[in-house]
């Protein structure tokens, strides 16, 4: 336990720090940073961590943290930064946890936080972008909800900004949620889709992602009908699968350079799924087909080499099977302001709503259309992929 470490170095602290917060062990992790604070620290750290200058302490303990991490060729498992506490005796501004969804404190409108929860045996982090409408909803008036998924080696502050999906919830009023993929969970921090025990409802990542979503929806004024899944890569494959197992929470998907959940189900599948697409749905995986085609959006750059656009194709099939007779399908082409050409295929039904759609944006490879240069793997000469999955969520409820 951390409590009995009053004389152990900054490295030894830094070791324990890793181990606990790969764990999901957090609070402990932050005890055991925090005591580095502590009288005699600054003399401990000289020369006990490899690659870090002595110096870095000044700098304070969020900048050493991480530094040890990157010197102990790990990696941060969850951005120490991003722990609450660290760095001081007080906590981050706009920052909570908790691991009770009962528990969560509303959050400052127009604020991103970071919260956490225990759900299913494993800690469970993610941020939520809080809008100022949040102010003045209530349960007679409340606001969407967008659940972003981000990809392999990425983190919700990094997908965030590329996406700029902040800015356009800031304008468009509702919240937008951003669970976490753990490093122990995933050495790239990938979701695990193509892996049976994360394909169904009621258990591994599918689960986790939406006792996020339940919290949230506890602690704020959320509309159960217009809550909306999306996803990038790993993340749009993950995306695919909740949606497909709780229809119930889900109005609507956006599936960006990603893959049909039941495209593989174990690793061998998944590589070659993502070179060339799938055959057919995997025996081996247990992602459900809905009764009712859930409504998807799909985004896929025609010249992606690393999940193939054929995936995106099937990732529409899916979104039509079984479509009433009178949808009516349509093909535009467009160019994006910022020069690449597009190919719009797009579903409606009598009503004038989008059902589905596939946007292939022609010289993209694997990033995030439209997305924020201050973001990994985006591509901002493409069409605004973020503003164009909001429009289509706008236009479903669930029931």
């Amino acid at each position: 336990m951390t409590k009995s470490m009053p004389n152990r170095s900054l490295s030894d602290l830094m070791r324990e720090a890793t181990r606990l917060t790969q764990t999901g062990q957090l609070a402990e992790a932050q005890a055991a940073l925090q005591q580095a604070l502590g009288a005699g620290a600054p003399a401990a750290f000289q020369g006990t961590v490899p690659g870090v200058d002595p110096g870095a302490w000044g700098a304070g303990l969020r900048d050493a943290a991480a530094a040890w991490a990157q010197a102990a060729g790990q990696g941060p498992v969850i951005a120490l930064a991003d722990l609450p506490g660290l760095g001081g005796a007080h906590p981050m501004p706009g920052t909570h946890t908790s691991t009770d969804p009962a528990t969560l404190e509303p959050a400052t409108p127009d604020s991103f936080t970071t919260g956490a929860l225990t759900h299913g045996g494993r800690s469970w982090r993610y941020k939520l972008y809080v809008p100022p409408a949040a102010a003045t909803a209530t349960p007679q008036a409340p606001l969407p909800l967008v659940v972003m998924l981000h990809g392999c080696t990425q983190h919700p502050d990094d997908f965030a900004a590329g996406t700029g999906m902040n800015a356009l919830a800031r304008s468009q009023g509702c919240y937008v949620l951003y669970p976490e993929q753990a490093q122990a969970a995933n050495p790239q921090r990938c979701w695990n889709w193509f892996k049976h025990n994360h394909q169904q409802r009621d258990g591994g990542e599918p689960a986790g992602i939406v006792a996020q979503v339940k919290a949230v929806m506890a602690a704020h004024a959320v509309d159960p009908r217009r809550v909306y899944v999306a996803g990038l890569s790993a993340g749009g494959a993950m995306a695919a699968i909740v949606a497909a197992a709780y229809p119930d929470v889900f109005a609507a998907a956006g599936v960006h350079s990603g893959l049909p959940g039941d495209a593989a189900g174990n690793l061998q599948e998944a590589l070659a799924a993502m070179k060339a697409g799938a055959a057919s749905p995997s025996p081996h995986a247990r992602t459900p087909r809905p009764a009712k085609p859930v409504p998807t959006i799909v985004f896929h750059g025609d010249q992606d080499g690393t999940v193939h656009l054929r995936n995106g194709h099937q990732l529409l099939a899916a979104a039509l099977a079984g479509a009433p007779a009178e949808w009516r399908s349509q093909l535009t082409e467009g160019r994006a302001p910022g020069g690449r050409s597009f190919s719009r295929q797009h579903h409606e039904g009598a009503d004038g709503r989008s059902h589905a759609e596939l946007w292939v944006v022609h010289g993209a490879g694997h990033a995030w259309s439209g997305g924020q240069p201050a973001g990994s793997y985006t591509d901002a000469s493409g069409p605004d992929a973020s503003a164009e999955m909001l429009r289509f969520f706008r236009q479903h409820r669930g029931a």
